[in-house]
């Protein structure tokens, strides 16, 4: 009979790949195989968040970044899911708003950029407009699927009980929908927020550019 595996050895597995790879990272930019300005050894990002940690700046960077998601957060959830709710409870609703709303999601959101700068400059409502926008298509859409998931016999019990119209909505079809919309971003808030970081950086890389142009 095989002898079986060593707990320590299953706890410690899923951390080899990870940690191998840093080693080996280490070791090509310490041998000068992989240069500094391409990739920076973990070594100089070590370093570089213990000074930037001391004198503070990390720390405030983190803070506005934070504020940005948040308030994108709060705008495109809240839009994402009023418009969730028209659609899923209401078949003209679905007609009116889910074919423009699926054709607006399919649009590479980098490919907006541009207008973007247009519309709003390269400041703060920029970047926190594109958060907003990341985040109001996954939640319209869990928002419908909540809604149109719901037990159908559980909503003809809580009609059998008197229920209808806002109070069947309070008690039953919102409480329903609300896991499905917001469920999934309660463990990472940050999962559709991450891809507008970099149209946040794009958008940052422009002011400085434009900055540099005027001083010159």
């Amino acid at each position: 009979m095989a002898k079986s595996t060593h707990p320590l050895l299953l706890r410690l597995a899923p951390w080899l790949l990870p940690v191998g790879t840093v080693i080996v990272w280490q070791l090509a930019s310490s041998v000068g195989w992989l240069s500094t300005r391409v990739l920076p050894s973990p070594e100089g990002v070590l370093k570089a968040f213990w000074t930037l940690s001391a004198s503070g700046e990390l720390w405030q960077h983190l803070a506005i970044s934070s504020w940005r998601a948040l308030v994108g957060f709060a705008i495109g959830g809240s839009i994402g899911l009023i418009l969730g709710l028209i659609s899923g409870l209401s078949r003209w609703g679905e007609r009116l708003l889910d074919t423009s709303i699926q054709m607006l999601r399919n649009v590479p959101h980098l490919a907006l950029i541009p207008l973007v700068i247009l519309w709003f400059g390269i400041d703060e409502t920029a970047k926190i407009f594109l958060v907003s926008l990341g985040t109001l298509f996954p939640i319209y859409i869990n928002t419908w699927h909540g809604i149109r998931n719901i037990d159908r016999g559980l909503v003809e019990m809580a009609r059998s009980y008197g229920l209808s119209g806002f109070a069947l909505f309070r008690h039953v079809i919102l409480p329903g929908a609300l896991p499905s919309s917001y469920g999934r971003r309660a463990f990472c808030p940050w999962s559709d927020v991450a891809d507008a970081y970099c149209r946040r950086n794009y958008l940052g890389e422009c002011r400085h550019r434009l900055s540099g142009d005027e001083r010159a």
